[in-house]
């Protein structure tokens, strides 16, 4: 794999472009070049712009010529900064689950409820002002719709658990899928020598445990020699990361329902509970990290998936 800074190539012309989102290597967007067109897969946020479009003319390749920006969902992480990019690219359009298409052309209230998660102070440092997109240029992704690059053909799979407005790209081509985060999170910086380390994103608003278990399993009923995720890029051993995924997604749900009863004390008793589960599974996958860089790798994740069982745990209630 060749390694130039900021984009790791891949075969079938998939290269992994680091969107600067936080931290090195948290973030990843994806292009897709085949027979002189190309596609972003999720995009990350304003400031990743210029990253993008320095990778695109990496490949010799003119704005004019990208043809399509898909957005797995439209959490800000990976479309927050869809809107600045297609004012650089001509001919663009962008493929948005119909759930997430309002969002993107009036995005006031998926501002508003990413606020509410993060703060405004941070919103601001992480996401700065998120520019809306044309009706005209989005096209609605509907289950099972194929769409074509060049001679390439991508199938779109609605794959809610995550978020109800998520779908996944299964590449025909490539033998892959781009699944943004319905098959997990991986982060590099956890491979070891058994492989790569995988968990499940439940953050707020839409996680629901059996949704992502069907979704887990209409991705792995593909066959896919590699699944692409948004954090971080490429993993393979899908069959082994699938029921690590299943897996952590029941233990998951036994946090929660431990921590049920808890009163005020609920969300603080899912954080720790989840933060001690997946150090554990950390060092048995044989990470020998000191404990504050895992720490620091975990920390954002655990506290956005405990408030996505929360909000599951008060929905089951209603």
């Amino acid at each position: 794999m060749q390694n130039i800074p900021e984009l790791w190539d891949f075969d079938h012309g998939i290269s992994a472009i680091d969107t600067d989102y936080v931290r090195p290597r948290l973030d990843a967007s994806h292009l897709v070049v085949r027979g002189g067109r190309a596609a972003y897969v999720d995009v990350g946020v304003n400031h990743s712009v210029p990253r993008l479009l320095a990778a695109l003319a990496a490949k010799n390749l003119d704005p004019a010529e990208v043809d399509w920006v898909f957005l797995t969902h439209v959490h800000l992480d990976h479309a927050g900064g869809a809107g600045e990019l297609l004012r650089h690219l001509p001919n663009a359009k962008v493929l948005v689950h119909p759930r997430g298409a309002a969002h993107l052309i009036e995005p006031d209230k998926l501002i508003a409820g990413t606020k509410a998660v993060y703060g405004a102070e941070t919103f601001a440092g992480l996401y700065g002002e998120i520019v809306p997109i044309p009706a005209e240029r989005i096209v609605e992704a509907q289950d099972d719709a194929r769409f074509r690059l060049d001679g390439s053909e991508f199938h779109c799979i609605h794959t809610p658990g995550h978020a109800l407005h998520h779908y996944c790209l299964v590449d025909t081509e490539s033998h892959s899928v781009f699944a943004g985060d319905t098959f997990g999170i991986s982060y590099r910086v956890f491979d070891t020598a058994k492989g790569a380390f995988i968990f499940p994103a439940t953050t707020p608003t839409h996680f629901d445990p059996q949704q992502a278990h069907a979704s887990l399993d209409r991705i792995t009923s593909f066959e896919p020699a590699a699944v692409f995720l948004t954090h971080y890029s490429r993993v393979t051993e899908v069959a082994r990361l699938a029921a690590d995924m299943h897996a952590c997604l029941n233990a998951y749900v036994g946090i929660a329902r431990n921590c049920a009863a808890q009163g005020e004390q609920r969300d603080a008793c899912m954080q720790n509970l989840m933060h001690a589960y997946l150090v554990k599974r950390v060092r048995e996958h044989g990470c020998t990290l000191d404990q504050a860089t895992v720490d620091l790798w975990l920390h954002m994740d655990v506290e956005l998936n405990a408030q996505g069982l929360a909000v599951w745990l008060d929905r089951m209630r209603t």
